[in-house]
């Protein structure tokens, strides 16, 4: 997820679902994580141009204007979506500046069988859910684990993804792998700040000092150098930083991972109607298979954790 502790630059994709876009993406530096607009008399200073809409039929068209008033899109026809493209191969920018990934992948499906343009909006992930909250997305999807203190300000739809969460330690750490080792005074553990990592190393190693970061990569960094004995973060997301920093961190041989948790798509609260639309796509992804098959096509792996029933 992934760099040093510097602004990130936020741009707005937009997507149509059933069609390869061509598009000319400008990324402005941008502290106070304003997004690009597809829409030429928005005030963001850099913008991307789509190719028309996914339907031409008229049974489509019809199907997304139905869906856009029933569930309350901000713009009909279109469903936008807050995400933080900095977390590879769940969601990233490719070579060549474009959404890719599981989420980009799933929700493209989901748009698809919507009858809708998906339109991203990539920010600041501390700023996915204020945004959400001010109307500035649909939607976000960035993996959020659905909890109390979440839960009251934004509603979830049913999970999507697996986690299963774990320990960094710096390569050279030799000392016992053991919860007790990292849970006493004098030990700094990181994570990405406002992430579920976060809550779950504090409850974790309570003796210890939590810092939190908000970008992943400078959690890393802190322990990568010594100025931290360990950073809780997803086994996935580790994975891709030792393979661009070999010999750095390593995952602490614990007799356990931390956590087997899921991941939710976030909505603004209060609408149900849409929250009902996800989840019928997320139980009909999960049970003919296309979220395993998405799964293990962008994640590298041949197996798929066992998702939560309930469809």
């Amino acid at each position: 997820m992934q760099k040093d502790a510097r602004s990130r630059p936020a741009a707005r994709y937009a997507i149509a679902a059933c069609l390869t876009i061509a598009a000319a993406l400008v990324i402005t530096a941008c502290s106070s994580s304003k997004a690009a607009t597809t829409s030429s008399s928005a005030p963001a200073p850099a913008s991307s141009s789509a190719s028309s809409a996914p339907a031409s039929s008229a049974s489509a068209a019809s199907s997304s204007s139905a869906f856009s008033s029933s569930a309350g899109l901000m713009k009909a026809g279109t469903l936008t979506v807050g995400m933080n493209l900095q977390f590879k191969p769940e969601m990233y920018l490719d070579a060549s500046n474009k959404p890719a990934g599981y989420d980009v992948d799933l929700l493209n499906k989901l748009a698809t069988a919507l009858g809708v343009k998906l339109d991203i909006v990539n920010l600041d992930f501390n700023g996915l859910i204020p945004g959400l909250q001010s109307k500035k997305f649909d939607m976000v999807s960035v993996g959020l684990t659905n909890n109390p203190t979440r839960a009251k300000v934004v509603d979830f739809s049913r999970e999507y993804v697996p986690y299963t969460s774990v320990l960094a330690v710096k390569q050279s750490d030799n000392s016992p792998a053991t919860i007790e080792n990292y849970n006493k005074a004098g030990v700094v553990i990181t994570a990405l700040q406002g992430s579920s990592g976060e809550q779950l190393a504090k409850s974790t190693f309570p003796k210890a000092t939590e810092k939190g970061f908000a970008d992943q990569n400078a959690a890393l960094l802190e322990v990568a150098t010594g100025r931290a004995q360990g950073s809780v973060l997803e086994d996935y997301i580790l994975a891709q930083y030792e393979k661009a920093n070999p010999n750095t961190v390593k995952q602490a041989a614990l007799p356990q991972p931390l956590s087997l948790g899921y991941g939710s798509w976030a909505v603004q609260k209060g609408n149900d109607t849409l929250v009902k639309e996800l989840n019928t796509f997320l139980c009909s992804a999960q049970g003919d298979g296309t979220l395993a098959a998405l799964y293990k096509q962008d994640f590298g792996t041949s197996t798929f954790p066992t998702m939560p029933g309930g469809c």
